[in-house]
């Protein structure tokens, strides 16, 4: 988050049309839902696991309304930002007369993994760069780690969660939980051969898009998915710190409904060992962490408040929007200043 910038509540924006963003990461889109104003989705684009806004994952957000590129590409259509998450969705764009912000959500080094990519990123991020400095785009990046990746340092802002939104913690479900989605393609992200060396023949429940592993599925709805969290024990998170944070938003809501989290050591977690979870990268020794949190269930309990203060201080949805929304005015200043003839 950018030094000096505070937890503020978002200002009214100004009368100059809504936000745009496109179909693409569901759970950090709603997030917009805690800015002011209207915000136009762009759905059915290709290239998405799904060719529709998952409503397995959450609602389009209070404020937003799904529309067709078409619509958004209308001569005489007007846009406060456009905001892209890759950039396959910045050339989507390219003819729109708008601010353009762009969010980082992954490293080059896991897109590069989960694609089976062979290439070098040095000549694509450089193109990147190229196009970014040309368009004068801003770019935020969720983590310190993505920033790094991508090698550009505009703003790093952290998603948030709100515990209010979840239900009251029971832990009565004997057994752990993970979210994930595309968990083969991902295997070297999420370490989960450490995953599965740890948690064989324990139970621990996968939830998500993982059509090619038998009985796993994603929640029916964000209520649903409320629910699975309320009652297991504990939150399930491994990564490979060379190319993915030591959370995820999954992570976050995992904390903020009281669940402790058990994962590999890693140098980005929110998990404080032994108060908020625990953390160790022997699956012996997580295993064995594991069956005291099934065993215990006010233990589990314990460490889950502290999980649930932990996002309540530090990840909190009003500073999130506090900050985007200053992300947002900072790109609409970058664009300003960019000549007429240069923004297409």
């Amino acid at each position: 988050m950018a030094k000096g910038r505070h937890a503020a509540p978002a200002k009214r924006p100004p009368d100059d049309g809504p936000l745009l963003t496109v179909n693409c990461h569901e759970a950090w889109v709603h997030q917009l839902g805690a800015l002011p104003g209207r915000v136009d989705i762009v759905d059915g684009l290709p290239g998405r696991y799904t060719p529709h806004w998952d409503e397995n994952v959450r609602p389009v957000p209070k404020n937003g309304r799904l529309i067709q590129l078409t619509e958004a590409l209308q001569p005489g259509t007007r846009y406060r930002c456009a905001i892209a998450h890759n950039v396959s969705d910045l050339l989507a764009l390219k003819t729109l007369d708008a601010p353009r912000l762009l969010v980082l959500h992954t490293t080059i080094e896991g897109r590069l993994d989960q694609e089976k990519n062979a290439a070098e990123p040095e000549l694509f991020l450089e193109r990147v760069k190229r196009y970014v400095d040309a368009l004068r785009i801003h770019v935020v990046a969720v983590s310190q780690l993505k920033a790094r990746s991508w090698g550009i340092f505009h703003e790093v802002i952290p998603f948030g969660a709100d515990p209010d939104a979840y239900l009251p913690w029971s832990g009565h479900v004997v057994a752990g939980i993970r979210i994930a989605n595309q968990v083969r393609a991902k295997a070297r992200i999420l370490r989960w051969d450490l995953h599965e060396r740890a948690f064989a023949g324990l139970p621990v429940r996968l939830v998500g898009f993982n059509p090619d592993m038998a009985g796993v599925a994603p929640s029916r709805s964000w209520s649903h998915l409320k629910e699975l969290l309320a009652a297991h024990r504990f939150y399930v998170h491994t990564a490979d710190p060379a190319m993915e944070d030591g959370y995820n938003m999954a992570t976050f809501e995992a904390m903020a409904a009281g669940l402790p989290v058990i994962g590999n050591c890693h140098p980005s977690s929110p998990v404080v060992h032994g108060e908020s979870g625990f953390l160790t990268d022997d699956p012996e020794e997580l295993a064995g962490h594991a069956r005291r949190l099934l065993a215990d269930r006010e233990l589990a309990r314990t460490l889950g408040e502290a999980a649930r203060r932990t996002v309540r201080e530090r990840f909190s949805v009003a500073r999130f929007a506090a900050a985007f929304a200053g992300a947002i005015e900072a790109a609409r200043k970058k664009w300003r200043g960019l000549p007429a003839a240069a923004r297409r």
